[in-house]
């Protein structure tokens, strides 16, 4: 294991590789690098002794994206032009964005473990970069966005960053 200063830079590194590898490749290449990836932040990043408890961490993520994207999805947000694989069609959103929310949920307690520690900054910084990143990851992956799904993004992310601080200052204190 790394110590904290290189991990969580290793960490930042990681989600970035993650995130384009699943916004060029498409929904095959997430599935392959994303549970390569998290495995090499499991076994540099996290400590043995937390490592059952990042993978319930990372799991919850993955549900919640489906939440989160599927019903934006759902409710018409995203227009996926890219190609789908025959597998993956009954799905409300495309793998590769869904291999998304455990990457960024591999960041929380080590990159971004910082920012938890100021509420309003975690909102503020959810807010403004996730619609940042869905925008991005929208131009490079052919999927149009509906007019409202930005503005919807911050007050989503900016509520979701609000309560990882908040639960992080919880667990902190207990």
């Amino acid at each position: 294991m790394l110590s904290e200063r290189p991990g969580a830079l290793l960490n930042a590194g990681l989600f970035q590789l993650g995130w384009f590898c699943c916004v060029l490749g498409g929904s095959t290449v997430a599935l392959l690098a994303t549970p390569l990836i998290l495995a090499v932040h499991l076994w540099l990043i996290v400590p043995m002794g937390e490592r059952l408890r990042e993978l319930r961490w990372l799991a919850a993520f993955v549900a919640l994206g489906m939440v989160v994207d599927g019903s934006l999805s759902l409710a018409g947000g995203y227009t996926i032009t890219s190609n789908t694989p025959d597998w993956a069609h009954w799905l409300p959103l495309p793998v590769w964005m869904w291999c998304l929310w455990p990457l960024f949920a591999s960041t929380i307690h080590h990159a971004l473990h910082w920012l938890w520690q100021r509420p309003w900054l975690a909102a503020a910084g959810g807010a403004i970069s996730a619609p940042l990143s869905y925008y991005g990851g929208a131009q490079l992956a052919s999927v149009a966005l509906a007019d409202w799904l930005l503005p919807a993004q911050a007050l989503i992310w900016g509520g979701l960053c609000l309560g990882i601080a908040r639960l992080q200052g919880h667990a902190e204190r207990v």
